[in-house]
């Protein structure tokens, strides 16, 4: 057989699925980043119809079709008071894509992106694939990422630094003056900041706030996708957003690796975008009352938990053992090793199961605590 790309070797199958091909087939599943509601049934029918009347036949211009792209141009507006051209926005085969285009368009061989430790999966993997060097960045004790430890590491060859606020795996929410402090530095160092945006609207105590708002030139990039917010995660549809430069140079990449997001997932996320929010916000609502039931649940066994402010995850320190009991008693969790080493000793607790479920699941946790 012949060799493989060197760079592959930094980069393993995810903690997170490890997790679950172990897993029995009757688990309770806490382990999954994905909200368990439907795709709203006007996001279908907008599919449907697209496919009906053969408009999702062919090819779409590379960056995606044109109404769309207005529709993530009126959403930032509405929503982030942001005003970005549809001409500067990419489609992209989910936010897994839009994240490539941003590390791979921007990072050189050995150069370093400082990354939040614990911190989402894909940001150490995708820096390895472009051949860059992952530079962990340790949370504060409420899990935000603390600006000053961001210029503090800044150093020759560091390329950018990723922020992510509603944090995965953390929940935790980054404040407005965080935010300014993240814009200020990449103005000030001339670095990219990519700003990972695709829990915006799961925020139960503050509000989401993005650094582009508060960027003086052209070095943040937005990450986001319609998965989270409308329950849209097998239709792989997301986009990135920045200056007409750095769109230019991430659509060289997207047009050879993707061509283009998939037809059909572009009129559903047309849809999704320009139709009623109603959906969303009944869900974000049903998340909070999760979280809250959760975190009771958590305290009362005696484990330290901050209280995560957004997202739909919980991250307590938890005892050694822990996991792997609770594995074993059919409630999956994820190891917080999984996203880093400053997660040892914690773990992921995604509360994206009705509250039957997640009752149940809580209760085993309990006894397994008591245990250990």
């Amino acid at each position: 057989m012949t060799n493989f790309a060197t760079r592959i070797d930094s980069v393993s199958i995810s903690g997170i699925r490890k997790v679950f091909d172990a897993a029995g087939p009757n688990a309770i599943n806490l382990g999954l980043g994905q909200p368990d509601f439907p795709t709203p049934s006007h996001i279908r029918d907008a599919a449907i119809h697209s496919i009906q009347n053969g408009n999702s036949d062919r090819y779409t211009p590379n960056s995606g079709i044109l109404s769309l792209r207005r529709a993530i141009s009126q959403k930032h507006s509405r929503d982030n008071s942001l005003d970005i051209s549809p001409d500067n926005i990419i489609a992209t085969a989910g936010g897994s894509e839009a994240l490539h285009l941003a590390i791979e368009a921007h990072v050189n061989p050995g150069e370093k992106v400082l990354i939040p430790d614990p911190g989402f999966v894909s940001y150490r993997a995708l820096t390895h694939i472009s051949g860059g060097i992952p530079v962990p960045i340790k949370l504060r004790d409420d899990l935000t990422m603390d600006p000053a430890s961001i210029e503090s590491s800044i150093s020759e060859g560091v390329a950018a630094f990723i922020v992510n606020s509603p944090g995965n795996p953390t929940g935790g929410v980054q404040s407005k003056a965080d935010m300014k402090e993240f814009a200020r530095i990449a103005d000030d160092y001339d670095i990219l900041c990519i700003s990972d945006e695709v829990y915006e609207h799961f925020v139960f105590e503050g509000s989401h706030r993005s650094p582009m708002e508060f960027s003086k030139s052209n070095n943040v990039l937005i990450v986001n996708t319609c998965s989270k917010s409308y329950s849209m995660t097998g239709w792989r549809l997301g986009w990135v957003a920045g200056s007409h430069e750095r769109i230019d140079k991430m659509l060289r990449i997207h047009q050879y690796a993707q061509a283009c997001a998939s037809a059909v997932s572009q009129h559903a996320a047309l849809a999704a975008l320009s139709g009623p929010q109603d959906g969303l916000f009944e869900m974000v609502n049903t998340f909070k009352q999760r979280r809250d039931v959760l975190v009771d649940g958590l305290i009362d066994m005696g484990l330290d938990v901050p209280l995560p402010k957004g997202a739909f995850y919980a991250f307590p320190s938890v005892p050694p053992g822990w996991v792997e009991n609770v594995l074993d008693q059919g409630v999956i969790v994820v190891p917080g090793s999984s996203f880093g080493a400053s997660g040892s000793g914690s773990a992921r607790i995604a509360y994206t199961v009705d509250s039957t479920q997640l009752e149940k699941a809580i209760d085993i946790m309990r006894k397994v605590t008591h245990s250990v």
